[in-house]
């Protein structure tokens, strides 16, 4: 039998395939869906949504999609164009083991890379004690009474500390001390931070910081020149004065130091990302602050604490959620919004997988190579301490000492023109000290040392206390038992591995493997951010490439990728409005107007920089109010600085009049802040460069497919009109120079530029058409959810589109549970731990509306899922039904008794008035796949009133 004639080539040779990959509806799916919706078609719900006069002008330019394979071999040929040396440049930065356990299982794995912020305690309990151990390793360690379960890199850390000390101090004074010795990109962002607060920063030798009167100061324990002093004289000197001690400390070096709480320190700030985290170009990497007691109200960030669920079990949940931007607004104690979670999980897992005595051993070792070294070089400047770093005075040598260190593949750091830093790390080997002491001329006789080595830590300073003495640390240091400890904690978490999660505003969608792939090639992760520049060729290119094709996207003129989440996204580019103003002699326009559905972290961000921040109302159909805009900027038209909106709306709604707005706005002297949080429902089909606006921030850990990775990494690009590019972050401490640039805002210059090859795989497979596309189905799947629950509840805010079911909403949508609620006391708490029982992680929970569940469905989901969903949302109301029909009471019913563990169902006594069965298996495709949530409901206010930030002890869960 002949064989049929095969197809053209041109339809083998399918590059957009990665469209359909990603896009979970196919073709026969959006037309079950619009017939629904009633909408004739994609496009013709599309023009009914979204307003005519912001669709773009002009299509995005973008290079004609590629395969994955091919994407992939492209990211293969920028990372190429890195030169990976062996590093000694120190400086915060360093080389470490990533354990093969670690790296496979959790940096690798979707399960923990693909979650969510654990705002919903119950099904978020495994990352959360990952989250514990790491405040118990971190408060362990500095000796600290309370730590923040990860901040976004020390040079920030070290920033919110200084305003948690001008928050929390008794001093008047606004001067913060900076020791001469932290780390150079840690005083830059401190910099950066103080000036728009009026904070005067003092730079000096770390022994004067009691010599004048301050509110706090900084220093570096160990220095960056690598050199060790006593705290204590430092602090009492701080402390006479009025001011507080923030101690800026290394963990590892801790292990053998005594920790800074011990010499009267009262914070301490510093990175883990020697804890198993490549150096990644300068992020992710897990920073971290820890303080006394009496601070911990005030302390920025996430704080997992230990409560108990209904049942009295102990159950880990966010704590003191109260002090946070989304409830708290311009009063907040920080914008924080996205941590660096994933980064944080794998510190503490490198603590678990080594324990107490495998982090010190390490620690051991670095500090006698170092002291090896040492002798072996001889002339170095400094007190004679040291634990990891030297700096060798090689005076009119330096140049071609650093020259031969390059010729052997190494990079040193000049220190001074006479001067050169060498830092050591847990992969230094001894041929690596006999190619650093040839670099200098020297040789090296190791036999000497065989017997040992004269330590380099100054006697008073050894650390005799314990640490990480918790049972978890001194468990699993087998490989079997760790992989299954983290097999355990991910079992007990839902993410995007297992189900769809429908979060409003968060963008929950997929993250391709073959974009993941190149997070953790060496030729990316093994790269120093403060390596020359001829050593980065392939970052800047994909930094170029990157922000070009963000530009295309958005219209605007110029990006910067150095925000290291949206909120330093917000931060960066309000910035940048006001130092357009103050460059035109206009300095005192300070007030930012914000409309009531702005993102939650907008007012703290324009606090932040020193604004002013005046509401702005919205009408009953979520529009910005018109008349209120009027009357705001007209009585603040002198002193105008910006508005922020956001669009489409928190609300989920498309304003018609944003263009108005925004010219608005610009008539009165301000410039328009268009908050990127819902790019999804614009790349392709609008862009705020176009619209109106001047500055907006994007979320790549939404829209352009970064994971959330349990609240972080983000990248949050500024993203600027032509007259303010020259405003855009820069940083002097990487040799980038400007006269008008507003300063770094991140530790590294790129930010968290080791997943900044997932936007560009995304972008690179997906094409003009495909972003398109995935635009307009994340719009139609919201529609459609909308859609098929608008009989049975309120769509709160919808465009009122005759025709479309629903009413019309952009890529998400609100459903408002309030009359429910006061029908039959059933809110939306209830709805949504209720969810958890039909195995779905709940919507966004009463923001940005109390009692409203907020729900965004995303491209990727399939219409299985979304039905799967849909149907789990109709059978709730048919629960809640029962309700009102009296056959359950409203204190006993399946939802204010959600969720329930396995354990509760398994009780020989059972005293509900509803049945077992549809406590678990609401839906019988529950029968066939369960997710069995581990506790009940967790109780908020106990957490509270019992505040628990460490490792609870083994007799509390017996």
């Amino acid at each position: 039998m002949l064989m049929s004639a095969l197809k053209p080539l041109a339809e083998l040779e399918n590059a957009a395939e990665f469209q359909a990959r990603h896009i979970g509806p196919d073709a026969a799916d959006e037309a079950a869906m619009l017939s629904v919706i009633g909408a004739a078609s994609r496009r013709a719900l599309i023009e009914s949504i979204v307003p005519a006069s912001i669709k773009r002008s002009r299509g995005m330019d973008l290079l004609p999609v590629a395969s994955e394979a091919q994407a992939l071999a492209e990211m293969k040929a920028v990372a190429a164009q890195n030169k990976v040396l062996k590093s000694y440049i120190g400086q915060g930065y360093y080389d470490t083991l990533t354990p093969g356990v670690i790296l496979r299982n959790i940096l690798e794995n979707p399960a923990w890379y693909t979650a969510y912020t654990p705002y919903q305690a119950e099904i978020s309990q495994g990352r959360m004690e990952a989250l514990v151990n790491f405040q118990t390793m971190v408060c362990d360690l500095t000796g600290m009474a309370i730590a923040n379960s990860s901040m976004l890199d020390e040079a920030t850390s070290a920033a919110e500390a200084m305003t948690l000390a001008a928050r929390v101090g008794k001093s008047k004074s606004q001067v913060f001390f900076v020791a001469d010795d932290v780390l150079p990109q840690t005083l830059e962002v401190v910099n950066t931070r103080a000036k728009p607060l009026g904070i005067t920063v003092q730079v000096g030798p770390a022994a004067d910081a009691g010599k004048t009167e301050c509110f706090a100061a900084l220093v570096q324990y160990p220095a960056v020149s690598g050199e060790i002093r006593s705290l204590q004289p430092i602090a009492d000197a701080v402390h006479a004065q009025g001011g507080l001690l923030i101690a800026a400390c290394d963990l590892l070096a801790l292990t053998l130091l005594k920790s800074p709480a011990e010499q009267g320190a009262d914070i301490a700030v510093g990175t883990t990302q020697r804890f198993g985290m490549p150096m990644c170009n300068g992020g992710p990497h897990a920073a971290f602050m820890a303080c006394k007691d009496e601070y911990k109200r005030n302390l920025p960030g996430r704080l997992v604490g230990v409560s108990v669920d209904v049942h009295g079990h102990p159950a880990y949940r966010l704590a003191l959620q109260t002090r946070e931007q989304h409830i708290r607004r311009e009063k907040a104690t920080s914008n924080i919004c996205t941590a660096q979670v994933l980064p944080a999980v794998v510190a503490s897992m490198y603590a678990v997988y080594h324990g107490p005595q495998g982090l010190k051993r390490i620690a051991q070792r670095v500090a006698s190579y170092t002291a090896v070294l040492a002798e072996a070089l001889g002339d170095r400047k400094g007190n004679g301490f040291a634990f990891d770093t030297l700096t060798i005075n090689t005076g009119d040598k330096t140049d071609s000492i650093l020259a031969a260190a390059l010729k052997a593949g190494m990079n040193f750091r000049r220190a001074s023109g006479t001067s050169v830093s060498i830092s050591l790390d847990e992969t230094t080997t001894r041929a690596d000290l006999a190619a650093i002491l040839t670099a200098f001329g020297k040789s090296l006789d190791l036999s000497k040392f065989e017997k040992g080595v004269a330590s380099l830590v100054p006697a008073e300073l050894v650390r005799t206390s314990e640490y990480l003495t918790h049972p978890v640390f001194n468990t699993h240091h087998s490989e079997t038992e760790m992989l299954r400890y983290i097999r355990a904690l991910s079992d007990k978490d839902l993410a995007l591995d297992r189900t769809m999660i429908p979060l409003g505003s968060c963008t929950m969608k997929l993250n391709a493997t073959s974009e993941m792939i190149p997070i953790t090639w060496p030729e990316f992760a093994n790269i120093h951010p403060f390596a020359p520049h001829d050593q980065l060729k392939g970052y800047a290119l994909l930094n170029e490439q990157l922000t070009a094709w963000l530009c295309q996207a958005t219209g605007y003129a110029g990006i910067s990728l150095q925000p290291n989440a949206g909120s330093q996204g917000e931060y960066a580019g309000l910035l940048a409005i006001k130092a357009f103003h103050e460059a035109r002699n206009e300095g005192h326009r300070k007030i930012c107007l914000i409309p009531e559905s702005a993102h939650g972290t907008n007012p703290a961000s324009a606090q932040m920089v020193g604004m002013q921040v005046v509401v702005t109302k919205c009408d009953k159909e979520g529009n910005i109010d018109l008349v209120d805009l009027k009357a705001k900027c007209e009585q603040h038209s002198a002193n105008l600085a910006a508005i922020m909106i956001t669009y489409p709306s928190t609300y989920g709604v498309f304003d018609t009049h944003v263009k108005e707005i925004c010219a608005l706005v610009r008539s009165h002297g301000g410039r328009v802040y268009v908050d990127g949080a819902n790019m999804n429902a614009l790349v392709g089909v609008a862009a705020p460069g176009e619209f109106g606006g001047d500055v907006s921030h994007l979320n790549l850990h939404k829209t352009f497919c970064i994971p959330h990775g349990g609240g972080g990494p983000g990248v949050g690009p500024v993203c600027v009109v032509a007259d303010l590019v020259p405003y855009l972050p820069t940083h002097r401490s990487a040799g980038y120079v400007s006269d008008t640039a507003i300063g770094a805002v991140s530790a590294a210059p790129l930010g968290n530029a080791a997943v900044l090859p997932i936007s560009w795989m995304y972008v690179r497979m997906m094409g003009a058409e495909g972003l398109t596309a995935a635009t307009e189905v994340a719009i139609l799947a919201a529609n459609y959810v909308a859609a098929r629950l608008a009989d049975a509840y309120d769509i709160h805010f919808s465009g009122n589109i005759a025709g479309v079911k629903g009413g019309g909403v952009a890529h998400e949508c609100i459903l408002d549970i309030r009359p429910l609620k006061d029908a039959t006391g059933v809110g939306a708490e209830d709805v949504a731990k209720r969810l958890i029982d039909y195995g779905f992680h709940a919507p966004t929970l009463s923001f940005p509306v109390a009692g409203t569940l907020m729900v965004e469905p995303t491209e990727s989901e399939s219409k299985y899922e979304l039905d799967r969903f849909c149907d789990a949302m109709l059978a709730i109301r048919a629960e809640i039904a029962q309700v009102e029909a009296g056959t359950w009471t409203a204190t006993d019913n399946p939802l204010v008794n959600a969720p329930h563990t396995a354990e509760s169902l398994m009780k020989a006594e059972w005293a509900h008035g509803y049945s077992r069965e549809v406590a678990a298996y609401p839906v019988a495709t529950l029968r066939r796949q369960k997710y069995w949530v581990p506790v009940g409901r967790v109780d908020n206010v106990y957490g509270d009133r019992n505040l628990v930030c460490s490792c609870p002890p083994i007799s509390s869960y017996e």
